[in-house]
């Protein structure tokens, strides 16, 4: 029997899942979470090791009972992303609670840009959908989908909400683009907690070290705009915000405190500026993160004991050792 390509299948349900009933999508969604889980794809096995080390000390069913919730809340990120392009303002905005934004609104109403640091946590595109009407424009960067023509429907939705993507293409540029796309007030929100380039910088959050890319500190310190880490995770509605919602699912988008740019005598060269400003700003937002693992969706290889030791190390010897 031919394997269905998952892209393809990603196409498929870009198609399907906005015209199903909510409680029929959650449902689908939720058991293909159930099922991964129990079936331990390495997936599963990565991310409870990430969470051991965000969130040291849990036994094996501690640990199993949260990779378990955590599976269903990326599922469920899936689903609403999918969602997306047939909910109204209304109801993205009832599902949407926010903490901290009115300095960030304020700022962008100034005319300022501001770098939104984030991590791959609960569900960052309702919270760019909301941000783009109540932020200012939402600049951001897109990693190529396969097939292209995928890619340019992902595009063209974004583009529709009033979002501006910039494709990240390797060697392609992307920054310089980037410097230039975010000229206009706005948010320039970056998922930035999982980098294997030779530019990531080490990070160490309690016994361990995680390697994140520079982009957010970078963009920040290129044009002296105002860094601010960003920690988005679901919750449970009640009531008539629920109604209002059409989910019993929101999310809390929690802005952390502005980070001030490392001081130019402490750090004169630009790189140690990059690395010492990335390990500030990512700390910040690995404490609070720690305090909801169950929406971390980092299934992937981001702790440096995980990485292959010859790959790190050509990294490090190419961007240097940012530890």
């Amino acid at each position: 029997m031919k394997r269905m390509d998952p892209a393809r299948l990603f196409a498929l349900a870009w198609r399907v899942v906005p015209r199903l009933p909510g409680t029929l999508a959650r449902g689908i969604f939720d058991a293909v979470a159930i099922v991964a889980h129990a079936l331990r794809v390495p997936g599963v096995v990565q991310l409870e090791r990430n969470l051991d080390r965000l969130v040291p000390g849990m036994d094996r069913r501690r640990l199993r009972r949260l990779s378990r919730t955590n599976m269903r809340a990326y599922m469920r990120y899936y689903c609403e992303a999918f969602q997306l392009p047939a909910m109204s303002e209304t109801e993205v905005d009832a599902r949407v609670r926010s903490t901290g934004h009115e300095r960030v609104a304020a700022q962008t109403g100034a005319g300022e840009t501001v770098v939104l640091a984030l991590g791959h946590a609960g569900n960052w595109d309702l919270a760019g959908a909301w941000a783009n009407r109540h932020l200012g424009t939402v600049v951001t960067v897109a990693e190529r989908l396969e097939p292209e023509e995928l890619f340019a429907e992902f595009v063209a939705f974004r583009e529709s909400l009033g979002m501006v993507i910039v494709p990240f293409d390797r060697g392609g540029g992307v920054f310089r683009r980037l410097l230039t796309a975010s000229r206009r007030p706005g948010v320039v929100p970056l998922l930035a907690d999982r980098d294997l380039s030779s530019a990531g910088v080490e990070v160490e959050v309690g016994d361990h070290t995680v390697r994140v890319a520079p982009g957010p500190a970078a963009l920040a310190l290129a044009r002296n705009l105002r860094l601010v880490p960003v920690l988005i995770h679901h919750e449970r509605l009640y009531g008539a915000r629920r109604k209002v919602a059409r989910s019993p699912w929101g999310i809390h988008i929690h802005f952390l405190e502005d980070v001030a740019a490392p001081d130019r005598a402490e750090y004169p060269d630009s790189q140690a500026r990059v690395s010492a400003f990335t390990r500030e700003w990512f700390s910040r937002y690995a404490t609070a993160l720690a305090r909801v693992p169950q929406d971390w969706h980092m299934l992937q290889k981001v702790y440096t004991t995980d990485l292959d030791p010859e790959r790190l190390a050509r990294a490090r010897a190419a961007g240097g050792d940012t530890r």
